[in-house]
């Protein structure tokens, strides 16, 4: 069986959706469902368990596994809890990462390119410790994640032990169908979908830096199929170890990201811009975008979905009869 965590989330439902395609159904399933509507992610989907995080450790103890897809997190970039962050995200990976070194399960686990911060110190993944120290993550949610990768690439420097197979996948701005229940931290795309489908005016962000226009605002906006397709890659076929960008490796503003979704959607754009929120300022990241070296050099060489064209395809699954409305 394989484990899948998170699995009535964003990503994670999409990757049981991915497995269930390719005829497996021995999936536990593990999250929570709350009262948000995201049991719908999984309506169409087979499994073999459902275990919620908190009972995870005692259900593991006894469980019988061939892979471990880690993708649960508490995933907003706004949090201010640490603790809870700290419990959810690096303590919760660490139990699962002793487990499947123990046992000798494959683990592939979710990372961010939150961990990259400002972009300052650019964007090479891989897990050399001492360039990752250099990395500052500027919201808990980033520095959670990685702290989790610093705790991978100190036991493959230091031989510690280690599933066989342990790799980690640093997304970067995912968006797709499946994210509905995510409120704010929604994709663009998914928030402004309605009102562009109406002809109404899009609002983005000015900008407060130097250098950038507003809705200039640079992004790797990539979409969740070509994701789930890195992850089961990476289970199937990926290194032994490894912890890779997963993006397009082109940034997209967010005007044309706009722009994109008003031709999906045959309306004429139109865009206004709001001041930042301050509180925001400080820890937003104004330009990402994947160096894909490491995934290219690892033997990926799946190609990623343009954005016009991915967000042409989430369009129509938007525009649907078969979403929650």
């Amino acid at each position: 069986m394989i484990l899948v965590t998170g699995a009535a989330g964003f990503i994670g439902s999409n990757v049981v959706a991915a497995l269930n395609d390719t005829g497996r159904s021995d999936i536990v399933v593990c999250d929570w469902l709350g009262t948000d509507e995201r049991w719908q992610n999984l309506r169409k989907r087979a499994f073999r368990d459902f275990v919620f995080p908190d009972d995870l450790a005692s259900w593991l103890r006894d469980a019988r596994l061939d892979a471990v897809i880690h993708m649960g997190a508490n995933s907003a970039t706004t949090a201010r809890d640490g603790d809870e962050i700290m419990r959810n995200n690096f303590q919760a990976s660490l139990r699962l990462l002793d487990w499947c070194a123990a046992r000798g399960v494959p683990l592939v686990y979710a990372s961010s390119a939150a961990t990259y911060g400002d972009g300052s110190r650019g964007f090479k993944d891989g897990l050399s410790v001492s360039a990752l120290r250099e990395l500052r993550p500027l919201n808990l949610y980033g520095w959670s994640k990685h702290q989790f990768d610093l705790v991978v690439a100190e036991r493959v420097e230091k031989a510690l032990p280690l599933p066989p197979k342990c790799i980690g996948l640093k997304f970067f701005n995912v968006f797709g169908p499946n994210e509905y229940h995510k409120g704010e931290m929604m994709s663009v795309v998914a928030k402004n979908f309605r009102t562009a489908a109406e002809g109404g005016e899009v609002r983005l962000f000015k900008s407060h830096r130097e250098g950038f226009a507003d809705g200039g605002q640079r992004r790797d906006f990539v979409y969740v199929k070509d994701v789930v397709d890195v992850v089961l890659w990476s289970l199937d076929r990926g290194p032994e170890h490894g912890l890779f960008n997963v993006g397009t490796g082109r940034a997209t503003t967010f005007r044309n990201l706009i722009g994109a979704l008003y031709r999906a959607v045959s309306r004429e754009e139109r865009i206004s811009y709001v001041p930042m929120p301050d509180a925001l300022r400080d820890r937003y990241q104004y330009h990402t975008e994947a160096v894909l070296d490491g995934l290219r050099g690892a033997g990926y060489a799946g190609q990623f979905t343009s954005i016009e064209h991915a967000v042409a395809d989430y369009v129509s699954y938007l525009s649907s009869d078969d979403i929650l409305r």
